[in-house]
């Protein structure tokens, strides 16, 4: 899947388009609109970004549950070796501790993913508190260039961007 963002200038422009896509077979998990004003998108059945969508939550929460587990099964292993035998062995030792490594880095991982915009959320702020909205679109790859063609056709003055390697290696702090 690849996300495409719609940067829409008004309410009637977005909600034609979130209509186009319906009528184009995508679904209504594959479209979020994110914008100032929300009321008057779900009144007119358009679907809201949720927080999901619009933040690093998901990411955050996987690669908490990594780092959990290895710290938790590395935590565990030292513990044993501290305190020695006292009545657990280690491997329950280590797998209590791997457990409880995975829930804690899951939790404090998602409180900050929470905090963390989508990587283009914030390159349209701007916009967005103009007035604007940002469709998020989820469309399969194949279909990219006919999704975009069909936009591009009927609504020339919105503006549509993907997500580049760069940005997304940037975003996951891999990139410069």
């Amino acid at each position: 899947m690849q996300r495409l963002y719609f940067l829409t200038p008004d309410l009637d422009t977005t909600v034609n388009i979130a209509h186009e896509l319906s009528d184009l077979a995508l679904t209504e998990d594959e479209v979020h609109v994110l914008g100032k004003e929300w009321e008057p998108l779900r009144e007119r059945g358009v679907h809201n970004a949720t927080l999901r969508q619009t933040s690093d939550v998901v990411n955050a929460g996987v690669r908490g549950l990594k780092y959990g587990v290895v710290l938790g099964a590395l935590l565990g292993w030292a513990v044993h070796l501290g305190l020695g035998d006292q009545g657990f062995g280690l491997g329950w030792t280590v797998l209590v501790m791997t457990v409880f490594g995975a829930l804690f880095g899951i939790w404090t991982s998602t409180m900050i993913g929470v905090s963390v915009h989508d990587v283009k959320i914030d390159k349209f702020e701007t916009e967005l508190e103009a007035g604007a909205y940002l469709m998020l679109v989820d469309v399969p790859e194949d279909r990219e260039r006919e999704i975009y063609s069909a936009i591009h056709r009927h609504h020339p003055e919105v503006v549509i961007d993907k997500v580049t390697r760069d940005e997304r290696q940037h975003h996951l702090g891999v990139g410069d």
